[in-house]
């Protein structure tokens, strides 16, 4: 029976998180009220502030779930691991609300007045950083690349880069550029055998999606 009530929970939370990502998607964090959020949920007030304090604190819980968009769907390992994570990036967004809500709610913090998390960028930071570190002991990675400098490089490039396709292309055009932003990262933190083989095509990430 507890496990029952747990598990139904643990679907009430999830019901909430992407109901609330879809409405921050469309409206924005100002114009997502709480009210809208419960009619897509279709769950009570109680049931929403059982699982978050306030709508800050929905809003945190989506911008800080965008991995799990992300990595379940990879499978390759070392450097490609890091480029299909970007690869899945730049189609998930075009397709996954959950995703696109935690950027647009994370690229709004500057403007909405609050204080800014930087913990949806550190999160990549880490999950890159640790793909970086897999690829160099992996002898991929030529010699004096420091995976945490390029982590953060392909963090603040895919940051600007999504906000530049999705003002010139609603965001269509975006695997194209991670190819093109790997096209030229590449030469200068790969060995030369891994870049050979490595694959940063629009179809491959395609071809991971769900």
């Amino acid at each position: 029976m507890a496990q029952l009530k747990q598990e139904r929970a643990e679907q009430t939370r999830r019901t909430l998180l992407h109901a609330a990502a879809e409405v921050f998607d469309e409206y924005g964090y100002a114009g997502a009220s709480i009210n809208r959020i419960l009619k897509r949920a279709g769950v009570t007030a109680g049931a929403l502030y059982f699982h978050f304090g306030s709508k800050e604190d929905l809003a945190r819980a989506v911008m800080n779930s965008q991995p799990e968009s992300l990595v379940p769907l990879l499978a390759a390992g070392g450097l490609q691991r890091l480029i299909d994570l970007t690869l899945v990036w730049s189609w998930q967004l075009q397709r996954d609300p959950l995703l696109r809500a935690g950027v647009r709610l994370t690229n709004e913090q500057t403007s909405a007045g609050g204080p800014a998390n930087a913990d949806p960028y550190e999160k990549f930071r880490a999950i890159m950083t640790g793909f970086l570190q897999d690829a160099r002991d992996g002898g991929e990675l030529q010699p004096g690349v420091e995976p945490v400098v390029v982590a953060e490089f392909v963090v603040a490039a895919c940051t600007g880069m999504q906000m530049y396709s999705n003002v010139v292309s609603g965001r269509t055009d975006l695997p194209e550029r991670t190819q093109q932003m790997w096209n030229l990262l590449l030469p200068g933190i790969a060995v030369p055998a891994v870049i050979i083989r490595a694959d940063a095509t629009p179809a491959r990430g395609a071809a991971m999606m769900p």
